[in-house]
């Protein structure tokens, strides 16, 4: 009998969106893990809040003591000195709430790169040291409500876009937290707990039901169910036993298990995730280039149009504070906030969206381009099946044996075996609640079969091979080729065939329909032979199949699809595949388990569900159109915008306060959008 071995396959806003999770020590080993967040991150958005609060409630005094609003309401609430407590109210709300801009000022002048916060600083220290020599003597209206109701809203408009761009983050911190701070060490006979950075390679850890794991490792003793959704987006907990891989990260079902520690520090699965999704965030893709520029082109328009509108207006014989206020609304209005965040927030989201869900992404550029796609090559039969030996037909060949009889006999001498064959057996008899009789004097010959005593009848299952050597002959059917056959002899009588394949997931049907729906073909490319890989074809409707492709044929194959125009992407198991995953146009490596760094990826699908990739897809389209919606509202609301500031518009024409609430709406309504995407991934469920 041939027993197969089957294996699974398995812009300040810029900088804001810049995490720093992974932060190691240089000894390799990871102190905080479980430590890391956000701290710098939220100091900045508490001290945003903080000159918020303080600067609104100067502003009502400011607001009352103003002559133009004193005018509007028809009182006369001035005082002596009542001016200079104008002054000073004023100069503590530019100072302290125009702080986080005027240094902005200083750090983007640096750089030599003017940007938002030179055109906030240079609006509000025109406002604010015209006003100051008002006061002083110089003749003119001071801006001094102007001033503080601009900084007011400049500042909540900054908070609450801080606060959108740390929830894109939120699926990062999530991970970070995942793992524990503590590891039960073994000791000898006893155990003692210590810090996860004190543990090295070899180490045996305990780890108890419930409890996280806190390291890479291989169990040495023990099986559990383990719940690695947080890391894979699969709901369903995993079974592990004796030499199978555990995530740190994971949380341990009910079993006890002791885990021999494999990957430490940065070289643990979480470290390699963090660090490729951070990778991924700050890599840029040619929508955020594209957003970028238009985000410096706005600044030096801004700046022109600025000083242009003043020196237009006084050419006009305006005074000079009219001219002031214009060119101050005109710079706070011509702002590039909603464009500078646009993109970047909408890629952090995405990025982090996606790593929750199991799909990593390496390539940026190439998971926007997922949009083009219009053939998909599953490269692995294991990804549209399960890759596993499942029960299909149960034939009794003996009038004396019916199927229930025959699964009882074949699935208690194969009992004793690990093999893919005996856990087939053994989860059909369990779906059909068969009792299975003990087996005895069990022998296993390799290639061949397993015989052994049941009930006290001599038992043997096998192949073809079992059958040759025993003389006996059965008829072949339309299946040979597709399926695996397992015959079973009871004293010397063979009593039936159990019948094996590779079983379609139930998660491919709906994916191919999803990817044809969406216009997109999908090809199989394997190595099986031509009747499976056409079952498989046949059974998913797939578009078309390529049989019997040798591993370096694989790249030939990618080749000719775009040699006809194709926009392929690749999924393959990310190691012998990596030729053809560097040539296709986005390359998926799919059920890469703990090795994520699949070099030639741009995509790493923990899971090995074809739906992943669906949605993957999908997702890719949604991302792009977010970041397109985005960029049309920024570019969009400054062209409406900008006139109204300049006012040359006759009749139409809006105050510095006014402009920076519309700029200010138009980031939030960017940052809102850019949230929204988070209902576009569907999360895995089976």
């Amino acid at each position: 009998m041939e027993h197969h071995e089957h294996h699974n396959h398995e812009n300040h806003s810029k900088e804001k969106v810049e995490m720093d999770h992974s932060k190691m020590d240089h000894s390799g080993h990871n102190p905080a893990h479980g430590e890391m967040g956000h701290d710098h991150h939220k100091m900045m958005i508490e001290d945003f809040k903080r000159r918020f609060w303080v600067s609104t409630i100067l502003t009502i005094p400011i607001l009352l003591l103003s002559p133009m609003i004193q005018n509007w309401l028809g009182v006369d609430w001035n005082f002596t000195g009542s001016n200079y407590v104008l002054f000073a109210l004023s100069s503590i709300v530019y100072f302290y709430g125009g702080w986080p801009f005027l240094k902005g000022l200083v750090s983007e002048l640096k750089k030599k790169s003017a940007g938002m916060m030179t055109l906030i600083a240079v609006a509000i220290s025109a406002a604010y040291f015209y006003s100051v020599a008002v006061i002083f003597g110089f003749e003119g209206k001071t801006f001094f409500w102007e001033l503080a109701t601009l900084i007011d809203v400049m500042l909540i408009g900054h908070w609450l876009e801080m606060r959108s761009i740390l929830g894109a983050s939120k699926a990062l911190e999530a991970l970070a937290a995942l793992m524990p701070n503590e590891a039960n060490l073994v000791d000898g006979s006893q155990t003692r707990k210590v810090k996860i950075s004190e543990l090295n390679e070899g180490d045996i850890i305990l780890i108890k039901p419930g409890e996280k794991v806190p390291a890479d490792g291989i169990i040495v003793d023990g099986k559990s169910d383990l719940n690695e959704s947080m890391l894979t987006g699969e709901s369903k907990p995993v079974s592990k036993s004796v030499d199978e891989e555990v995530i740190g990260g994971a949380i341990n079902g009910n079993g006890v298990i002791k885990v021999k520690v494999k990957g430490i520090g940065e070289e643990t699965y979480l470290s390699k995730v963090i660090n490729m999704v951070q990778t991924a965030q700050k890599q840029k893709s040619k929508t955020q280039r594209l957003a970028d520029v238009a985000a410096k082109w706005l600044t030096v328009i801004a700046l022109v149009l600025g000083f242009g509108t003043f020196f237009t207006w006084l050419a006009l014989g305006e005074t000079v504070s009219f001219a002031l206020e214009r060119m101050v609304t005109v710079m706070v209005i011509c702002c590039p906030h909603a464009l500078g965040l646009a993109v970047p927030l909408v890629a952090a989201i995405s990025t982090s969206i996606s790593a929750k869900n199991g799909l990593l992404i390496r390539n940026r550029t190439a998971f926007e381009a997922s949009r083009k796609i219009s053939t998909i090559v599953f490269d692995k039969t294991g990804t549209l099946t399960k890759g596993s030996h499942e029960v299909v037909r149960i034939v009794p060949l003996s009038s004396d044996y019916d199927k229930t009889e025959l699964l009882k006999y074949a699935t208690a001498v194969e009992s004793p075996s690990e093999h893919h064959i005996s856990k087939g057996l053994r989860r059909k008899a369990k779906e059909e609640n068969i009792k299975i009789p003990s087996v005895t004097d069990f022998k296993y010959n390799a290639g061949v079969g397993v015989s052994g005593t049941v009930n006290g009848k001599k038992v043997q299952a096998g192949g073809y091979v079992l059958m040759e050597q025993l003389n006996k002959s059965v008829a072949e059917d339309k299946y040979e080729g597709i399926e695996t056959k397992i015959f079973t002899i009871v004293d010397d009588e063979v009593i039936g065939f159990v019948t094996f394949a590779d079983e379609i997931r139930e998660s491919s049907y709906e994916a191919i329909k999803i990817l044809q729906k969406n216009n997109i073909k999908v090809s199989l490319l394997t190595g099986d032979n031509e009747r499976v890989a056409k079952d498989v074809a046949d059974k998913l409707g797939l578009d078309d199949y390529m049989a019997e492709v040798l591993p370096d044929q694989k790249q030939d194959k990618i080749i000719e699809l775009q040699a006809m125009d194709e926009f392929v992407a690749m999924t393959g198991d990310g190691v012998n595949d990596a030729p053809a995953l560097a040539q296709a146009d986005v390359g998926i490596a799919i059920g890469s388990g703990t090795d994520v760094a699949a070099e030639t990826a741009d995509i790493v699908l923990v899971d090995s569900n074809p739906k992943d990739i669906a949605n993957l897809i999908l997702f890719g389209k949604a991302t792009y159109r977010k970041m397109v919606q985005n960029l049309v509202w920024a570019t969009g609301y400054n062209i409406v915008a900008l006139p109204l500031a300049t006012g040359f518009i006759p009749g139409l024409m809006i105050s510095p306060a006014f402009g920076a609430a519309l700029m200010s709406i138009s980031t939030i309504i960017c940052a809102i959008n850019a949230q929204l995407l988070k209902g576009n991934l569907k999360t895995k469920t089976t």
